[in-house]
């Protein structure tokens, strides 16, 4: 078993969501003890943004790393954890809540849906989702 950052490069399908955490000098971190709950975004996900929207957040690092940390939960929190929480809130590293629906499988804010759960990590657990989410503007 490996830490969250080697878990997700090995998968193969994080490249973008690896050298996004590069850029915003979050690798260390989520190397750390943790533990850590990501939801993590494939590489199709951040396809679904807008042209251009990628590169532009590799350029501006403040709000890269506020979309990055609205990915992350502290503690470990299983699939079996969230179906507990529907209607409920998580709070995020970043500091805005997420907000969770179990009703026709796991979303997050209404829009994001849990594809895979439960992918153990020495520092925590990753859960992919399909699409990149986005902090409520500040």
């Amino acid at each position: 078993m490996h830490d969250i950052i080697d878990t997700a490069v090995a998968a193969g399908s994080f490249k973008t969501l690896a050298a996004a955490l590069t850029a915003a000098h979050l690798v260390d971190t989520l190397k750390g003890a943790g533990p850590f709950t990501v939801f993590a975004p494939t590489d199709e996900a951040f396809a679904k943004l807008p042209a251009g929207t990628v590169e532009a957040l590799l350029q501006d690092i403040p709000k890269l790393t506020a979309i990055l940390t609205y990915h992350v939960v502290a503690g470990k929190v299983m699939a079996a954890d969230v179906l507990t929480m529907d209607g409920k809130h998580a709070k995020t590293v970043n500091g805005a809540d997420l907000a969770i629906s179990t009703t026709g499988g796991v979303q997050l804010n209404g829009t994001v849906h849990v594809t895979k759960t439960d992918i153990d990590c020495t520092n925590g657990v990753i859960h992919i989702v399909d699409s990149v989410l986005l902090p409520p503007a500040a």
